[in-house]
């Protein structure tokens, strides 16, 4: 990167340290340790096959955790770029301003309203009607969540590196157990044993493209259901009701644009593993669907998924009006309703 970018460089690395320091101990323990072994194999310029060096992760975790400590409060910071100040959550000018120096910046909120930010190589930059596509390649700064595509205004930013570190770390835990499941389907295809390297970009290339459908739904739905949808997620705890609007809107964006664009193009690996990364609360409240896949294992023919489409965009279109009618009638106490309703209406 040029010498004149590397205070860039440093205020984003800074926001993605703070933003660590409030928010990793969202994680379970063992979630946490894991991520926090590839965060140093990412930092450190591990190959995902080389064996860690125990000893150098514990101390290298010790010192970023005390690190943290001494961060936590602090106020995310503007990026300097060529002389200007930037917002760090104001990515259209941010954008704007690194496209002469071929990089691509996302500052947004994830799940439970978590602020992640990263900074990497431009790769492609596709325009569509609806929305702006970014793919980034190499990463220069990230956070220790890393999601590999988020839709943010009518921008979705997909990001290779993050995506193939995610996959690698889903292999890697299919491996202890290699049951005969989703997942093992969506790699069989590859071969892992003799060409790790070749074989996940290749799996990278593939299921790059249920996430960039699923990013569109995203955007699909976010219009659909306008700005008060995110005002009523924004006012609720981080509770069981969170999850179950979440995935409300997750299953409307993929029944608008993931699960026909995947059955449509037979892109089996990519389909099984977007099976294979359905939550629980997905899976809890579409049981049809999960029916559906199961069918299309036993008889390979996606005719048991792509005949419930329809019905499916109806039923969470649906559902999700219900939901926001709720919020309007008495926005200061909706959660529990808003539970029973959904879990009174599956699909």
């Amino acid at each position: 990167m040029q010498d004149k970018l590397q205070p860039l460089l440093t205020a984003v690395r800074r926001n993605c340290h703070i933003s660590d320091a409030r928010h990793a101990g969202d994680y379970t323990l063992c979630i946490y340790l894991l991520k926090m072994r590839e965060y140093f194999r990412w930092e450190k310029g591990y190959a995902f096959r080389d064996n860690l060096p125990d000893g150098d992760v514990g101390d290298w975790l010790k010192e970023r955790e005390s690190f943290w400590q001494t961060i936590e409060d602090e106020p995310f910071i503007d990026l300097p770029i060529d002389g200007v100040c930037y917002d760090p959550f104001d990515n259209e000018a941010i954008n704007a301003a690194l496209k002469p120096h071929g990089l691509v910046y996302s500052g947004g909120l994830g799940n439970k309203c978590t602020p992640h930010f990263f900074l990497g190589k431009l790769g492609r930059q596709e325009r569509q009607p609806d929305f702006t596509v970014l793919t980034s390649e190499a990463e220069f700064a990230r956070d220790l969540t890393a999601p590999p595509a988020m839709a943010l205004a009518n921008t979705i930013f997909i990001r290779r590196e993050s995506l193939r570190r995610m996959i690698w770390e889903k292999i890697e835990e299919w491996q202890w157990s290699k049951l005969e499941n989703a997942m093992g389907r969506a790699i069989r295809g590859y071969d892992f044993e003799n060409d790790t390297e070749d074989a996940l970009d290749d799996m990278t290339d593939t299921v790059l493209d249920a996430v960039l459908l699923h990013e569109k739904g995203e955007v699909l739905a976010g219009k659909r259901l306008g700005p008060e949808w995110e005002q009523m997620i924004a006012s609720l705890p981080r509770s069981k009701t969170e999850i179950m609007i979440r995935a409300v809107r997750d299953l409307l964006a993929d029944s608008l644009t993931t699960l026909p664009g995947l059955t449509g193009k037979g892109n089996d690996a990519a389909l099984h593993f977007y099976f294979a990364n359905l939550t629980n609360m997905h899976k809890h409240l579409s049981p049809a669907l999960m029916q559906g896949y199961e069918t299309w294992v036993v008889r390979g023919d996606h005719q048991a998924i792509r005949e419930l489409l329809p019905a499916s965009e109806t039923h969470w279109n649906a559902l999700a009006d219900q939901m926001l009618d709720a919020y309007r009638k008495n926005p200061d106490d909706f959660a529990n309703r808003l539970q029973v309703l959904v879990e009174n209406n599956k699909f």
